[in-house]
């Protein structure tokens, strides 16, 4: 086990060396959020509940989004290219673990992650008027949902690789499903305002979740009676993140191709 952890390490510090060598994918991953929240916050400046604007609220749910586009997006397309070029069949024939290989994308999304949370809370915080919480158990439920929301992407993106038939058409594929759940999970609009079925639909899903775990973070302890359940229901967000981990890391080990032969 400490072996698989150590290689997993340094394959997380290649990782990032190699993240960070893609600048347009660097560009996307981390400023995109940034460059929506100046848009979003710039056209909708009205209050949506007393002492809650809609960018307080934007920010919240960009959080959240940015766990779904480091880690399910960004491991849903890389993957099948770098399966593509060989590069992952290259890497089979080296003692690295696949648990190991799992570990260094992990570690490289949560950099990615680390990098877009510091941009999205300062500009939020100069910009638009986010107000950081004060109450330490507030940046405790935020750590808990870093991590669970990173590890839940990661693995889902893994295990979501092995779905396109090519890292040409990765990107056609994974990015209008991020896409229609960001909308139906309430990043874009207040979630209690989207029809029924709408929200009936984002439930199933981790990022509705982990949007609604973010408000309870960033939004006061009122804002909770605008949430569906009249709560922020956090036990049960932590359970649906785990469910959907488990389930990630069973079909990522099983479904997981070092190649495509």
């Amino acid at each position: 086990m400490l072996r698989t952890l150590t290689i997993g390490w340094a394959r997380g510090i290649l990782e990032i060396k190699q993240f960070n060598r893609a600048r347009e994918a660097v560009v996307f991953t981390i400023a995109f959020p940034v460059i929506l929240l100046f848009i979003f916050g710039s056209v909708f400046n009205n209050e949506i509940a007393p002492s809650v604007t809609f960018s307080q609220y934007f920010v919240a749910g960009m959080i959240a989004s940015g766990l779904v586009n480091s880690g399910f997006q960004n491991l849903a397309i890389t993957i099948p290219m770098e399966r593509d070029s060989g590069a992952l069949k290259r890497l089979r024939g080296t003692p690295m673990p696949i648990e190991a290989f799992f570990i260094g994308k992990g570690i490289q999304v949560l950099y990615s992650m680390g990098l877009q949370v510091l941009l999205l809370l300062g500009f939020g915080t100069l910009f638009f008027g986010l107000e950081l919480p004060s109450d330490p158990s507030k940046w405790l439920t935020f750590a808990w949902l870093l991590i669970l929301g990173s590890i839940s992407a990661t693995i889902l993106g893994i295990a979501f690789s092995s779905i396109p038939k090519s890292g040409r058409g990765a990107s056609a594929l994974v990015s209008p499903i991020v896409i229609i759940l960001q909308f139906f999970s309430g990043v874009f609009f207040v979630f209690t305002s989207l029809p029924g079925w709408m929200q009936q639909f984002a439930a199933i899903f981790p990022l509705k979740w982990l949007t609604q775990g973010m408000r309870s973070v960033f939004l006061p302890e009122s804002f909770a009676s605008q949430e569906v359940a009249g709560s922020y229901e956090l036990g049960r967000i932590a359970l649906i993140l785990i469910i959907w981990t488990v389930l990630g890391t069973f079909f990522a080990i099983k479904t997981f191709k070092w190649s495509r032969i």
